[in-house]
């Protein structure tokens, strides 16, 4: 069921860079797309489908608030650079984690069900992944980091949050280890 987390997480993300809230969902359509087109291409290897994929999901999002929220309140007790060192390796294990569920792909459709306003700064974009035998919700969840600047910073696949699952992930782990202890274990899977 993990894989197909990663799947969805995989196919559906997107490139926004400086659009404001109203071209956030028209902007994720067009660059699904692109995301789709590319894992459809036969012409293009796993390799060179995951870096173009990396080159156009790295913008849109938000690794380090993704970083932050998924080790919650140990956050704070560390070092800048203790936090740099943490985010570069979430970030890795994170992109690694979807990447290698490319091979899952196969020809999906993603439909845009609207967007919803929670808070002020807040955009939820709801799609849905429509397959053989059963359809998936995908709900991202964006912040406004600057003005006409939306960054993901969750994303919900069937009710299940990335950040609370790694959150607890990483809670579990902390309490009978070290944070060094879960840096090395970060590190041996990057």
């Amino acid at each position: 069921m993990l894989k197909k987390y990663f799947l969805l997480f995989l196919v559906s993300t997107t490139l926004i860079f400086a659009v404001t809230k109203e071209e956030i969902e028209p902007h994720m359509v067009k660059k699904v797309n692109e995301v789709l087109s590319i894992l459809k291409s036969k012409e293009l290897n796993k390799e060179a489908k995951s870096e173009q994929i990396i080159s156009k999901m790295d913008p849109i999002f938000d690794y380090t608030l993704m970083a932050r929220l998924s080790l919650g309140k140990e956050w704070n007790a560390l070092s800048n650079d203790k936090k740099e060192e943490f985010t570069s390796l979430f970030t890795v294990v994170l992109k690694r984690s979807y990447l290698n569920k490319l091979d899952l792909y196969t020809n999906q459709e993603i439909k845009f069900l609207g967007t919803q306003e929670p808070k002020k700064n807040r955009i939820i974009v709801n799609t849905v992944l429509v397959g053989e035998k059963e359809n998936f919700d995908i709900n991202y969840k964006f912040y406004q980091k600057a003005k006409d600047e939306w960054k993901i910073y969750d994303i919900n696949l069937l009710g299940v949050s990335i950040i609370q699952t790694y959150r607890q992930q990483f809670a579990g782990f902390l309490k009978d280890k070290s944070f060094d202890d879960l840096l090395k274990n970060l590190n041996s899977k990057k």
